[in-house]
Order: structure tokens, then C-alpha cells, then sequence
């Protein structure tokens, strides 16, 4: 693991991981994609809150990883996935770090999902 340059280029952004309060869900077209009481909430200056949630709570037969990356100089490389199913496709719509910086292992291995995407993908309290 590696230490984030964004940290320490940039030490007063703030990038907080909060335990999210009770159960969290994703909704898409109705269909339940992820359902947890162990997601991460995301704090991060500059962008909206965002929710993790763990890979054994998440219907990964639902996803389908894609070629798209980015990186973020403060929590890492993030590989994308596509919404699949009954007919339909959102493309992008989740994230990982599958490796992040080492402040934010609380990130690996876990999914957040782009709402903005669609106005039929919700993150919400269960």
C-alpha cells in the first residue's frame, strides 16, 4: 500500500469514512442490487455523499465489469461496472477501489454507485 499523494499534496481536503446509521440499499428499475448494514459512507470535499457497500452484499451477477478506470489522487484507481438485467443496461454505474491508497482501506473491495447515472438508481436507507 501507498500513501496518497492528493493527502499530502493536499492535507486540509477532507475524505472522511463514516459507518453509515442502520441498513443501506440500492435500488435499480425496483429491482434490489445491494443491501447492507455494514456500508461505508463517504465524506469527500467537493462531492456529494457517497455510499460503499461491501462485494458479499451486493448482487454481483447484476454487474459487469468494464474497461473504464480513473484515478483519484486521494483514494486511488477505480475499475466501473455496468448495471445488467431484464433487458436493460446502465453503463458505469458502480465503482471500486480495488486497491486503494492506505488511507482509505476502508474502501477496498467495495462498490459505490453513480445515482446521477439515472433517476432510476437509488441509494437509500433500508
Amino acid at each position: 500500500m501507498s500513501r496518497s499523494p492528493g493527502h499530502q499534496q493536499h492535507p486540509d481536503h477532507k475524505v472522511q469514512e463514516l459507518r453509515a446509521p442502520g441498513r443501506m440499499k440500492v435500488e435499480w428499475n425496483g429491482t434490489v442490487i445491494a443491501d447492507s448494514a455494514d456500508a461505508v459512507r463517504l465524506e469527500e470535499d467537493g462531492n456529494p455523499p457517497r455510499y460503499y457497500f461491501p462485494r458479499a452484499d451486493v448482487k454481483m451477477d447484476k454487474l459487469s465489469r468494464t474497461a473504464t478506470t480513473s484515478h483519484c489522487p486521494f483514494k486511488g484507481d477505480a475499475h466501473y461496472f455496468s448495471l445488467v438485467g431484464e433487458g436493460a443496461r446502465l453503463d458505469d454505474a458502480a465503482w471500486s477501489y480495488e486497491d486503494p491508497y492506505q488511507e482509505h482501506l476502508g474502501l477496498k473491495d467495495r462498490l459505490a454507485f453513480w445515482t446521477e447515472k439515472s433517476d432510476a438508481l437509488k441509494v437509500q436507507p433500508a
